[in-house]
């Protein structure tokens, strides 16, 4: 090798090896060990949640399916698997159909009722009013109030001879409804209620798809010379599809399960008049004592949830307009 000092020395660098193309062999591999490395990591990362749902959802609804199958009394060490009879009871008693009738009832003029006002509501609070951040945290209170302190006030509220609302009646020449006696009364009155409870959060998701609508949109109809009606119609309401559907979908999963407020206010009376399918389920179990017949309840009224959300999912979803 000739030295570098020495003058007229050139020095002698080795080639470059070229590196291969890896192969499809390698390039599958490396794919196949990324891939495996990600789908470690996300089973990492979701274990502990579905562990906690197959524990605490799934569990349970098959367990509580097992059970309708069963004659079980509550606190009994033995159980009696009678098939499918817990269901043909179920639908044998006239006394079901009546409580599917409060239920319809119930969650069509709830869900509806709520919808409405907070609709009417929302409109109202998008508006520049004074004290505007004070009025939407006085309109969503109720919803964060518990069912139960609210169920007491305004039990106080109907009260026919010391409440409130019986004053004011009086004092117009009129006599208070007979509110805990009636059937109709009831339910009026526990509907009254649960709207009130639930009306802040309908109005207050309704204002966020108000405040979320192009102003370009609304600027235009403006420009048309539409009118405030022409324009929430044929405007604001389509553009606030997607929120009415997750509000009909969230409000009637609400009410189809509502228990709080019925319990504290008529449990479930007089003659059945405000006892709904979620209420049934509690007082089969807990005050009658048949486990195995409130769990077909529970069962029947999970299929309701199941066929409705997904009913509406399927199809009134493509009626939605997301742009």
């Amino acid at each position: 090798m000739p030295n570098m000092s020495t003058p007229g020395a050139v020095a002698i660098r080795p080639k470059a090896t070229r590196r291969s193309a890896p192969s499809s062999w390698e390039r599958l591999r490396h794919a196949w060990r990324r891939y495996h490395t990600e789908y470690l990591i996300f089973l990492a990362l979701m274990a502990p949640n579905l562990i906690l749902i197959a524990v605490f959802v799934y569990r349970p609804l098959f367990l509580n399916i097992y059970y309708s199958t069963l004659n079980w009394s509550l606190g009994s060490s033995t159980a009696i698997r009678v098939g499918l009879g817990n269901y043909i009871e179920w639908f044998t008693d006239p006394q079901s159909w009546t409580v599917l009738e409060v239920t319809a009832i119930f969650t069509v003029v709830t869900v509806g009722g709520s919808m409405v006002l907070g609709l009417a509501l929302a409109l109202v609070l998008n508006e520049k009013i004074h004290f505007a951040a004070f009025a939407r945290a006085t309109v969503f209170a109720p919803y964060v109030l518990s069912g139960v302190g609210v169920g007491l006030t305004w039990l106080f509220i109907f009260d026919p001879a010391y409440g409130v609302l019986g004053q004011i009646i009086r004092s117009f020449g009129g006599t208070s409804p007979q509110w805990y006696l009636s059937s109709p009364w009831a339910l009026a009155m526990v509907m009254i209620v649960y709207v009130w409870k639930n009306l802040g959060y309908t109005a207050v998701i309704y204002l966020a798809g108000l405040q979320a609508m192009s102003q370009e949109v609304l600027e235009a109809a403006d420009v048309d010379g539409a009118s405030s009606t022409r324009k929430l119609f044929s405007v604001k309401l389509p553009l606030l599809s997607p929120t009415t559907m997750f509000l009909v979908v969230t409000l009637m999963l609400s009410s189809l399960q509502s228990f709080d407020i019925i319990q504290i206010m008529t449990q479930g009376g007089p003659f059945g008049g405000t006892t709904t399918l979620m209420y049934e389920v509690y007082h089969d179990a807990f005050v009658n004592g048949r486990v195995g017949y409130s769990s077909t309840a529970a069962v029947i009224l999970f299929v309701i949830l199941f066929v409705m959300t997904f009913f509406y999912m399927r199809f009134v979803e493509r009626k939605v307009t997301y742009q």
